[in-house]
């Protein structure tokens, strides 16, 4: 029998119209989505119908992904398609503690919606930006990154590919500095240096939020993006630390594949993390949701 994880995608790849054809197809979906209008009237109107450029602010990119992310997994869990594990990708992990019952979905809306708040009033503080560094290891790129003081190592993702943070001012001379090493650097769809020092008081406030927050059992095994592994009861440290640490996902997913998971399943609207898992171990099946439930419906 396959072990099913749900790994839950991150910022990056929202789109406009997204999650409308499960909202207009499954019940389920439109629950999830009436829920979360009631908390942030406009949500699922955002979702379909707003622009690539107002999607992207990090406040309305993490309620819109959540919606999606949850009615996806919600979807599959109702045909019976239940995970052995889960993990998420920054604000996906939000979404999988929900999933796993550390929140309920009242709960885990509430609180990804003051999470993008968070981290959006912190982006706005500083001139920075993310990029996506491939063909250099990550100790070539840590120690470019050693070079500035203010541009750091953030996500961990495959072999191959590392993501930064960073000063705008200092990330043109990081470029640079890769490109003179033989890597190239795409820049990533958002506003802010996630996961590095500039989120700290995101953080601090965050965890804050969730120690008001009701948190129950987890019944589902959920790994965490700081440690890269199964989740400890001290639910608020990790999440809120998450934000301004990096997020090991290489591990993560090695350490998933050792425990006996063999198929992931993302949960989103591309496929950025089944292109990862990929990378990361030829010997797993990786699938989008989407396609998962072609699959499953015999379309």
């Amino acid at each position: 029998m396959d072990k099913i994880a749900f790994v839950f995608s991150g910022q990056g790849d929202q789109f406009p119209g997204m999650g409308k054809d499960l909202y207009e197809e499954y019940p389920v979906a439109q629950r999830i989505y009436d829920l979360c209008d009631s908390i942030r009237p406009g949500t699922s109107t955002q979702c379909f119908n707003s622009t690539e450029e107002e999607l992207r602010e990090t406040r309305n990119t993490q309620p819109c992904l959540f919606a999606m992310e949850l009615a996806a997994a919600s979807i599959l869990i109702e045909k019976g398609v239940v995970p052995d594990a889960l993990a998420g990708f920054s604000l996906g992990e939000v979404v999988a503690a929900t999933v796993s019952g550390i929140f309920d979905d009242k709960t885990g809306f509430r609180l990804v919606c003051k999470r993008g708040e968070l981290m959006q009033g912190e982006a706005e503080k500083f001139d920075t930006a993310m990029a996506a560094v491939v063909k250099l290891t990550s100790e070539q790129v840590q120690d470019i990154c050693r070079r500035y003081p203010d541009v750091y190592p953030v996500n961990f993702n495959c072999p191959g590919q590392i993501t930064v943070s960073g000063i705008s001012s200092q990330m043109t001379d990081f470029l640079a500095d890769v490109k003179a090493a033989g890597g190239r650097a795409i820049p990533l769809k958002v506003k802010g240096a996630f996961h590095s020092p500039f989120m700290k008081a995101a953080a601090e406030a965050f965890e804050r939020e969730l120690n008001k927050a009701a948190i129950k059992e987890r019944n589902i095994v959920l790994y965490s993006d700081v440690t890269a592994e199964v989740y400890t009861n001290d639910v608020a440290g990790l999440l809120s630390k998450q934000i301004c640490s990096p997020v090991q996902w290489e591990k993560i997913i090695c350490n998933m594949i050792t425990d006996g998971i063999d198929t992931f399943i993302e949960i989103g609207p591309g496929k950025t993390l089944t292109n990862m898992i990929k990378k990361i171990s030829t010997d797993i099946k990786a699938v989008n949701v989407i396609e998962y439930l072609a699959e499953v419906e015999g379309c």
